[in-house]
């Protein structure tokens, strides 16, 4: 195996999720309409109420679309690691996954390659939320919308990652979807996606504690100070460790001889 081996596949699944992606309009709506109802409606409706009861300062109920954004930006990659592990789970119920890890390219490499091409396309749809919420008022610094995309894939790749090992350990398409519920709704509402985690812990101790174990919360973290054009360290290390032991596990959940799926019955490794 040469350098061309493995950029010809990674090419091949890059260009099958962006064909995917394309002819997935419905897919790429569904990921706007989501952020956007929060940010137009549940910020609104925040705004409204701060604004009629007088208790908080100006600045809190002025700069809250501003607050919530990277959290729904983290909103959009959360869903799109999961969508992409639940096509894991289609491809391999349909047999096309089976023909992918077959290929004498490692397995790592192969794994690798999608939920690289999977992040690229969820990318593309955070900056045309973006580009919409910048007309909404949200306007962070012009260099944010650079140095946020480092930020964006790192949580990318982690979150996917997660999906990854979690469709490495489902074996059927219905039962993934219930799971997807399961995980994305805590991890999404038990963060600093919308409250900043100061006045979680003001409300309760132990629901602090579980933001601070979340590895979302930090993801959250890592793109809020990163669109500001700040550097999180303490999240940035906390991303990168959650992301390298995601990756890790579902490597070996998709090995066909010792991974996860090799030791239910009936579960192929393909």
């Amino acid at each position: 195996m040469n350098f061309v081996s493995y950029y010809r596949c990674f090419q091949g699944i890059g260009i099958r999720e962006g064909l995917r992606f394309v002819h997935q309009r419905g897919r790429f709506f569904s990921a706007l309409v989501r952020p956007l109802v929060w940010l137009f409606i549940f910020a609104a409706g925040f705004r409204s109420v701060l604004g009629v009861s007088m208790i908080a300062p100006y600045e809190t109920y002025v700069l809250y679309e501003e607050y919530i954004t990277p959290g729904l930006v983290g909103m959009i990659l959360l869903f799109n690691g999961m969508q992409s592990s639940l096509s894991m789970v289609y491809d391999r119920e349909m047999g096309s996954m089976r023909v992918l890890l077959v290929s004498p390219l490692p397995r790592w490499y192969l794994l690798s390659c999608k939920l690289m091409a999977g992040v690229s396309v969820a990318v593309i749809q955070v900056y045309v939320f973006l580009l919409i919420s910048f007309f909404w008022d949200v306007e962070p610094p012009l260099i944010g919308y650079l140095a946020v995309l480092p930020a964006l894939f790192v949580s990318g790749l982690m979150l996917g990652a997660m999906g990854l090992l979690l469709s490495s350990l489902v074996k059927q398409l219905e039962n993934f979807a219930g799971v997807m519920n399961f995980i994305i709704f805590p991890m999404f509402f038990a963060s600093s996606a919308l409250y900043p985690l100061w006045r979680v812990r003001d409300s309760s101790l132990l629901l602090y504690y579980f933001c601070e174990f979340n590895p979302f919360t930090h993801a959250v973290e890592l793109i809020r100070f990163a669109l500001y054009g700040q550097f999180n360290s303490t999240a940035a290390i906390v991303v990168l460790s959650v992301l390298i032991v995601f990756l890790c596990g579902s490597i070996y959940g998709y090995d066909p001889s010792r991974g996860f799926m090799a030791r239910r019955p009936g579960g192929g490794g393909g």
